[in-house]
């Protein structure tokens, strides 16, 4: 019993508090707001009721695993990668639920699942631990192609199953877990010579035409025009409402234009804090948003070996382009591609298993020798 004490006491003193309370903070907040859109009948007492046990059970599972050490997790890759990848498959099957353009979710009939959500987790710890056994060998050929496979692998299926969105994200990733491993400048001159003819293969030969459109709408003023009674109705109609709230915002009661506005409770729901707390209200979570991404880099810049530091970047690059293409989306200044705003958005899977992203940083950050900060190391 005291040596349980005396690990529970230790695992206290060693948490990234900080990153603790903001996590549990912005949970509380999505919840609240949820709440509001509730009351004011634009979501069902469902989903306030998914977006809670979500986030009990993410905080509680962050918790669990930050007690584990993140070097054994990544040396039990065998359990959790399989069942990653299985559910992820499963999308090719009758259990693969269509949604507009992509085939996203999986539907088990009680309860939906989003798998790529999971599937993140596996990523982050499987990559790090590929790119962490290979140390000095990452640039030499043979060994840097195959990181571009394990890679780029899960990228290519997801965009097979149509959710670009995700798809970057892990590309995302990918490319900042390789530049905190120390990548040769060779193939990153390489990596940028390949980019334009990688854009015109998938301009003229994968992509279709309602995502070309979300790219030229962002440019073409006379195309918006066109489109203002269709495709672009919506995201001109988010705009509005974002800006409606003025500086304080216009308050939770009025809903005047949330019926014009898909998704306010979703992916758009950065427009929904626009119209109800206004500026000072946006700019405050920005300001949120930008400590934890801050955050994450300490506690990067703070592991005790290269393993942590990739499970860490693995983390903060998710949540970095979580958070700038959702608000860059309802900014009109990106293309609308699906993208939640981390802890905020309604989604149980989304809000669940970034809080287990965030046990992986935990997870680094107790189980090291020294207390280690971006400016300065603590003595134990």
């Amino acid at each position: 019993m005291k040596s349980v004490l005396k690990f529970l006491g230790n695992y206290v003193k060693r948490i990234d508090k900080i990153l603790l309370l903001i996590c549990v903070g912005l949970s509380s907040f999505d919840i609240f707001l949820v709440n509001t859109l509730y009351e004011n009948g634009y979501v069902s007492e469902s989903t306030v009721k998914t977006q809670f046990y979500a986030a009990v059970l993410g905080i509680g599972a962050s918790l669990i695993v930050g007690m584990i050490d993140y070097k054994l997790m990544s040396k039990l890759w065998f359990i959790y990668a399989p069942i990653a990848l299985g559910l992820q498959m499963l999308l090719f099957t009758s259990l693969g639920m269509q949604r507009d353009d992509d085939i996203a979710w999986l539907n088990f009939g009680a309860f939906t699942i989003q798998p790529s959500e999971i599937l993140k987790i596996a990523y982050i710890l499987t990559l790090s631990t590929h790119i962490f056994k290979l140390g000095d060998k990452l640039n030499k050929l043979p060994h840097f192609i195959l990181v571009c496979v394990h890679g780029l692998a899960p990228v290519a299926l997801i965009i097979k199953q149509g959710d670009a969105g995700s798809a970057l994200v892990f590309l995302f990733m990918f490319i900042c877990m390789l530049f905190m491993a120390g990548i040769s400048w060779k193939y990153i001159v390489a990596a940028v010579a390949a980019i334009p003819p990688i854009i015109y293969v998938a301009w003229n030969y994968i992509m279709g035409e309602h995502h070309k459109i979300r790219f030229l709408i962002l440019f073409d003023e006379e195309l918006q025009e066109a489109e203002r009674l269709d495709k672009y109705l919506h995201q001109y109609n988010v705009k509005i409402a974002l800006g409606s709230g003025q500086l304080t915002g216009m308050g939770f009661d009025s809903d005047a234009l949330l019926k014009n506005v898909p998704e306010i409770y979703n992916d758009f729901i950065f427009s929904y804090i626009g119209m109800t707390l206004g500026f000072i209200g946006c700019m405050a979570l920005v300001i949120v948003f930008a400590s934890l991404c801050l955050k994450l880099l300490s506690d990067a810049s703070g592991a005790q070996d290269m393993l942590g530091k990739l499970i860490c970047t693995g983390v903060f690059s998710m949540v970095l382009f979580h958070c700038v293409v959702n608000i860059g989306m309802v900014l009109s200044v990106v293309p609308v591609i699906g993208i939640p705003l981390p802890f905020i958005s309604t989604g149980g899977t989304a809000m669940m298993f970034t809080h287990v992203a965030m046990g992986l940083v935990y997870s680094v950050t107790t189980h090291r020798d020294k207390q280690k900060h971006m400016f300065y190391t603590e003595d134990d």
